[in-house]
């Protein structure tokens, strides 16, 4: 296929790739039959959309998009034990991971058993001390106290200390991927399991519990019961599914679009605190939730007190709220600066390690277990490739690893595991995390390197990046990008559509040290603002800050700006080539 605009290599050294003839033929034809905008029916037949199904997918409904809970295994024990703890006013902890997935699956229960009368116990482990998941010392001491443990975006693995829980039922709600050997738990409700059919794979955990109060609560309606009103926690599952990444696709889609509305009332009073320690002062996107407000929930279990997200996502008590938001936006900050001293080490050795392999990786002595995660992101980012960032204290290294999109690094990690490279790991396929020791960590990672290899990766170059449609500058109206977000929320798997714009001229000014502010015009209509974040890290700053007489190919996704009562259309920009 030829490339699009004739971009071969652009300012960021990728080719850019447009929809092929038959697409274009079928969004032509799409245009007609529902009279959508052109670039719209574009966004909705690279969904896979038909015509017929456009209109119902602009508008998802959760009721049709809602799986029965049955259909996972032990949903119904499930559903039975916790219904028992609630009848018998049993003691029931919650033991829930450190990030937002875990933070709000437990949240989502600390509420529903308020709603009872109910106080439950809620147990995070310390990211450093105790590491991911269940461990014996914790089971053990929850069991003596409890009759009920509710194992949260956890468990799935955790067979020694699941079995040191003795005399309490544990009941594990998770998306992990797990082994053919469960945990002898009272039931496992998770749709990663090997003997599921993977429906329902692409729920986070906190998916997998409201499913689980789904249950309950319909139970509880055939016995004539009230029930606490689900509706009104769909924006702890929209804020847990946009920050694990979980695809936006079938229910997930659902969950987040009516998610954002419950968020947009502003009723929860630590998502209330929280939106304005970080400054949102518009409706919330599901950008604000990956990149305002799912940092700050992450930043106690990254850098600070494990339990603080969990903690402000379940209160209901409004200066509690304010306390916890101010404390997790100042670890934040902290944790953007450990962030980014780790990033330059790590960015270095990967470098000077070669970034063409398949696997990019980095390692090294005193990084927090609380940033290689977000690092190994960055590197996935820059390397197109799957990577490993592993920080080393005496001995014993706790790594992060995130890969592209094709490569199962859940099951490679599994895989090193199993074959005894690595102390332990796990997670999914496009996220894990693994502990080694520091004799281990050459032979792991050249095994690693080896299994990603033998699926498929590092056999391409820099990402193509894809182009959805050309638009003319006067193109992108308020009223089109409205449209557009119709066909949303945009996020894993199904990605905002990205516009190019042709034969552009630009005028731009440095904002901060790496931040540039543009305006462009095509000479066909109104100009057009833009913005480029971290435009100075690479080679796009450079050269728009002054170009002179030359004109730019430019290409990125369109959002609407609200400032001073105004709204108005804005280019986040992507990429830039010269015309």
């Amino acid at each position: 296929m030829a490339s699009f605009l004739s971009v071969e290599t652009s300012l960021s050294g990728r080719r850019w790739v447009g929809p092929d003839p038959v697409q274009d033929r079928l969004a032509e034809a799409m245009a007609q039959a529902t009279r959508l905008p052109l670039p719209l029916c574009r966004v909705l037949v690279a969904r896979g959309v038909e015509p017929a199904d456009a209109v119902a997918f602009l508008s998802p409904s959760l009721r049709d998009l809602l799986p029965d809970p049955l259909i996972l295994k032990d949903m119904a024990p499930a559903a039975d034990r916790l219904l028992h703890a609630v009848a018998a006013r049993e003691r029931v902890a919650i033991f829930a991971d450190y990030d937002v997935d875990g933070g709000a699956s437990a949240a989502l229960l600390l509420t529903w058993l308020r709603a009872f009368g109910m106080q439950a116990t809620l147990y995070i482990p310390d990211r450093i001390d105790e590491g991911y998941g269940p461990n014996i010392p914790a089971m053990a001491q929850l069991a003596e106290t409890h009759d009920l443990i509710l194992c949260v975006d956890c468990g799935s693995l955790s067979h020694d200390a699941i079995a040191a829980a003795k005399g309490a039922d544990v009941v594990i709600l998770d998306h992990h991927l797990a082994l053919e050997t469960l945990p002898q738990a009272l039931a496992i409700v998770n749709p990663n399991r090997q003997d599921e059919d993977g429906t329902l794979a692409h729920l986070c955990a906190a998916g997998v519990v409201f499913l689980l109060l789904v249950e309950a609560n319909r139970r509880l309606k055939q016995q004539g019961q009230q029930v606490p009103d689900l509706m009104a926690l769909l924006d702890l599952v929209a804020l847990a599914t946009v920050a694990d990444v979980a695809p936006l696709t079938g229910v997930n889609r659902a969950f987040v679009r009516q998610g954002l509305k419950i968020m947009a009332r502003r009723d929860r009073p630590g998502l209330r605190a929280l939106a304005d320690v970080a400054r949102m002062d518009q409706a919330p996107t599901a950008y604000a939730l990956g990149f305002l407000l799912g940092p700050r929930v992450n930043a106690g279990g990254r850098i600070g007190q494990a339990d603080l997200g969990a903690r402000l996502l379940a209160t209901d008590d409004e200066m509690e709220a304010a306390r916890l938001a101010a404390r997790l936006d100042q670890l934040n900050t902290e944790r953007r600066e450990i962030t980014e001293t780790v990033r330059l080490e790590a960015m270095a050795q990967a470098d000077a390690r070669g970034l063409d392999a398949p696997l990019v990786w980095a390692a090294a002595e005193g990084w927090h277990p609380g940033v290689v995660g977000i690092v190994a992101a960055r590197l996935k980012e820059a390397a197109n490739r799957p990577s490993v960032v592993i920080g080393f204290e005496g001995d014993e290294g706790k790594g992060s690893a995130r890969s592209i999109p094709g490569i199962d690094l859940g099951a490679a990690i599994q895989r090193l595991a199993a074959e005894g490279m690595i102390t332990k790991g796990g997670g999914h396929k496009m996220a894990a995390g693994l502990s080694l020791t520091r004799a281990k960590l050459d032979p792991a990672m050249a095994r690693l390197s080896d299994l990603l290899a033998r699926q498929g990766a590092g056999a391409g170059g820099p990402q193509d990046m894809r182009i959805d449609s050309l638009l003319a500058t006067g193109a992108a109206t308020v009223a089109l990008v409205e449209e557009i977000e119709n066909a949303g929320p945009f996020g894993a798997a199904a990605p905002a559509p990205r516009f190019a714009f042709a034969n552009a001229q630009v005028s731009a000014r440095r904002i901060g040290d790496s931040h540039l502010k543009l305006t462009i015009s095509d000479g066909a209509g109104p100009a057009l603002d833009a913005i480029a974040f971290g435009a100075f890290d690479g080679p796009l700053g450079p050269a728009l800050e002054n170009p002179g007489h030359r004109r730019f190919h430019l290409a990125g996704k369109l959002e609407l700006n609200h400032w001073n009562g105004r709204t108005k259309v804005q280019l986040r920009l992507d990429d830039a080539a010269w015309a």
